[in-house]
């Protein structure tokens, strides 16, 4: 599997422990009773650490509410949310470049659909690493996306690109 650097990359090996340069974006999602000031009280809790909301999704289903994250600093973000005694979810996203084209999602469903992969979830980066707009995707089979996208010249993105500090 590559890096996503264009065909560029090092390959990374399933054994590689996982680091910034790992190359799917690390998603939690937390439950919240559908209560007014919930999701403040939970942003508030990264005030005053390096930590940065750089993609966020809700849910709604009426009494409850299901907050996807992608942050800036994963592992401190992670121990902030647990701290809060929020169970946390954490899954494992592709972040990819739009490219530069008149219909960039259309390249990439196509690419995904080739490989008879289904996205099942999808949101904007609030960042732009490298000056691009972003997206972040659930998809069905994640090796097999990033291979996919890899192989079509898609550029990937990874914790290291949406950490502000670097």
């Amino acid at each position: 599997m590559s890096t996503g650097n264009g065909g560029q990359g090092a390959e990374i090996g399933f054994a590689t422990a996982r680091g910034r340069n790992w190359p799917t974006l690390r998603q939690f999602t937390v439950f919240l009773e559908n209560r007014v000031g919930q999701l403040l009280e939970v942003v508030r809790r990264f005030d005053g650490s390096p930590v940065r909301i750089v993609a966020l999704s809700i849910n709604d289903s009426g009494e409850c509410a299901f907050i996807r994250f992608l942050l800036s600093h994963p592992e401190q973000g992670r121990e902030i949310l647990e701290r809060a005694g929020l169970t946390v979810i954490e899954s494992d996203l592709i972040g990819v470049e739009l490219p530069d084209t008149q219909q960039p999602l259309l390249r990439i469903c196509t690419a995904l659909l080739q490989a008879e992969v289904n996205i099942i979830q999808a949101y904007p980066i609030l960042v732009r690493p490298r000056g691009r707009p972003a997206v972040a995707l659930m998809v069905d089979n994640t090796d097999m996306g990033l291979e996919t996208l890899a192989s079509k010249g898609f550029v990937m993105i990874t914790e290291g690109d949406i950490n502000e500090d670097d």
